[in-house]
């Protein structure tokens, strides 16, 4: 066995479609006995959209999830008020996908696992890493079935409460605030239109007591109450003219935004809420944890030590960074609740994260460009085909751009015309990796010849 993933939640999901399309033995293991049932992150941001195109879903995630309804604040005086969180944007050549979709996390835990089954692979429920240890020969994990397994790799990607990171002993720093609850469920109820994001204030008209989200595809509505603990409580005190029908998923949130200091211990790997644990506020959690496991993936299948060390040095950072984003986000909610449900920052569509100054990013030109080794390699038209369909798979990819393509060995090559996307005024040379990220940039061919896949 190559690799065990411990957590089938959409972090562990990806991992090993990853490692499924390309031919690498593994096992995903999941403790609870059916997948996960509730909305919680219902939000993927456009970076994800653009890993998801990757994996060959895109559009079952798009038929599946609709754009972010706009809000409507039911005010106390009894006027309502319909706003957005973020303007809607345009798509562009570069960036086809650009607003986040909100689509309920079990249902993206679904549309993964279908497309792991089309792959080949399996989800074990029921099943979990309860012990494990490492030395020269692999790691040897015991599974909660008491079966012991010896593998190259353990990635834990197991949610907040990690087994497998308590086990390796990593730091989880950060805060947890106790006393900052709010319900959480996925309830059935009539009374609404279902084309807005509902939202009742508090008596202060500036904090927020109810919430009840439209979930695209089902007749389910998130409802969020801060501080309460009953959902017909939550609904008759703010909101009488709703009739309560039933409730599915339930949860209780406290506020916990913690992050690792190591993302690999030996051959063990921390991903997604394994590794962080962010405020929904943003919506990032679930985005890096994806992101975490499409930068893993086709470094684990490579089996190469040093590419395998790259994966802390390029992820532990933006992870760093995104906690930052959701935690001041968290934090407005108290200190400033006017403007606390903006969502306008562009970097919380995730597309300028970058890997930039990592050892695998590597730009040859005396004076490069706005994009960099270490980008995501923006999508543009040429010859009929997108960059996007160009990259599509699990393989390395070489874009010229105005210059005829040249041959290296493992690379799938291509002549693309996008000066002006790709910002470049003589020809240019983006090799890109599988993750879809650029790792070298050159405007000499020859510096391509000491390039090995």
């Amino acid at each position: 066995m190559d690799v065990i993933i411990a957590g089938a939640g959409p972090t562990g999901l990806t991992l090993a479609i990853e490692l499924q399309r390309r031919g690498v033995a593994h096992r995903i293991v999941e403790a609870s006995p059916h997948p996960f049932e509730g909305s919680r992150g219902k939000g993927l941001q456009p970076r994800t959209l653009e890993a998801l195109d990757d994996l060959g879903v895109l559009d079952r995630f798009l038929a599946a999830g609709a754009d972010y309804p706009p809000l409507r604040i039911h005010r106390p005086d009894g006027q309502q008020v319909d706003w957005r969180m973020d303007e809607l944007h345009e798509p562009t050549p570069d960036v086809p996908h650009p607003n986040a979709l909100m689509v309920p996390q079990f249902r993206t835990g679904q549309l993964l696992a279908d497309r792991l089954t089309e792959l080949g692979g399996t989800v074990e429920y029921g099943v979990s890493v309860t012990t494990f240890s490492q030395d020269a020969h692999g790691v040897h994990v015991t599974l909660s079935t008491g079966e012991t397994v010896t593998t190259h790799y353990l990635a834990g990607a197991d949610g907040g409460r990690s087994t497998v990171r308590a086990q390796l002993g990593v730091g989880f720093e950060g805060e947890t605030f106790e006393t900052q609850t709010m319900l959480v469920a996925d309830v059935r109820l009539t009374g609404l239109s279902r084309d807005a994001w509902h939202i009742w204030p508090g008596p202060d008209g500036r904090s927020q007591k109810l919430g009840l989200c439209p979930l695209p595809g089902t007749d389910l509505w998130q409802l969020t109450a801060p501080d309460a603990t009953s959902v017909t409580d939550a609904l008759a005190e703010v909101a009488p003219q709703v009739t309560f029908q039933d409730v599915g998923w339930r949860s209780m949130y406290r506020a916990n935004m913690r992050m690792v200091d190591r993302f690999r211990v030996g051959n063990v790997f921390l991903a997604g809420d394994a590794a962080h644990v962010h405020s929904p506020a943003g919506g990032q959690g679930l985005n890096t944890g994806v992101q975490d496991a499409y930068n893993l993936g086709w470094k684990l299948a490579s089996g190469d030590d040093k590419l395998l060390d790259t994966y802390e040095e390029e992820r532990l950072p933006v992870a760093a960074a995104v906690l930052g984003i959701s935690s001041r986000l968290h934090k407005r909610h108290s200190e400033d609740p006017e403007t606390a449900l903006r969502r306008d920052d562009p970097v919380l569509r995730q597309l300028s994260l970058n890997y930039r100054g990592s050892s695998l990013a590597v730009d040859h030109r005396a004076e490069p460009g706005r994009v960099r080794a270490g980008d995501r390699a923006p999508d543009a038209p040429g010859n009929g085909r997108r960059v996007f369909d160009l990259l599509r798979g699990p393989h390395w990819t070489l874009l010229a751009v105005d210059a005829p393509a040249p041959t290296v060995p493992g690379v799938d090559s291509f002549t693309i015309d996008a000066h002006d996307i790709y910002d470049v005024q003589k020809p240019t040379y983006f090799l890109v990796r599988p993750d879809n990220y650029i790792a070298r940039v050159t405007e000499d061919p020859a510096d391509l010849a000491t390039f090995v896949p």
